[in-house]
């Protein structure tokens, strides 16, 4: 348009150009790619249809390229430890609800820490009971089981049902219970 001016790129200074000849293209391929031990018996035929050129050597570029200005992009989320192995990703699973685990009030449970003094007191018990050894070897780990993954309540109620079966005594059972609130915690 009349009365504008236009802008022109500064002049950028640039290595000389020095005229390079491309490579004869010849069907024996360069001495450089070949390899000394191969004999010209092993040589495959190669229709000229298949035969590529040799390649251009490159053309000299200038030393300064014009740089682009890039709209900022907004800055990441702080990523935690776990997001960067897979885990807690935003969207990744668009079609399926969130799970929230619904809170549950803390019960007494065995303190997993001290389950060898527990083992040896209710050994303790268990030898000078009536309840025969490869029975009470059974019924150690089922209240073990019971009482550290779901609540020493149910620990107590399944020594009860020993208790009505008569394979424990009332003071047994007692002490059985006493060592549960002993070494127990709320989890």
């Amino acid at each position: 348009m009349p009365g504008e001016t236009k802008k022109t790129k500064p002049a950028q200074k640039t290595a000389p150009k020095t005229e390079q000849k491309p490579a004869p293209k010849t069907s024996k391929p360069s001495p450089k790619t070949e390899p000394k031990t191969v004999q010209k018996t092993e040589q495959k035929v190669v229709p000229k249809t298949e035969q590529k050129p040799a390649p251009k050597p490159a053309a000299t570029k200038p030393a300064v390229k014009p740089v682009q200005k890039v709209a900022p992009k907004a800055a990441p989320k702080s990523v935690s430890q776990s997001s960067s192995y897979g885990g807690d990703r935003q969207g990744a699973k668009k079609n399926k609800p969130v799970k929230t685990k619904e809170s549950t009030k803390k019960q007494p449970m065995l303190n997993t820490h001290k389950l060898a003094p527990f083992k040896y007191d209710m050994n303790e018990i268990l030898s000078a009971s009536r309840m025969d050894p490869a029975k009470a070897s059974s019924f150690l780990a089922s209240v073990i089981a019971k009482a550290s993954r779901i609540s020493t309540k149910e620990a107590k109620e399944f020594a009860k049902t020993f208790l009505d079966s008569e394979d424990l005594t009332k003071d047994e059972y007692d002490r059985i219970c006493k060592l549960l609130d002993r070494y127990s915690k709320f989890r």
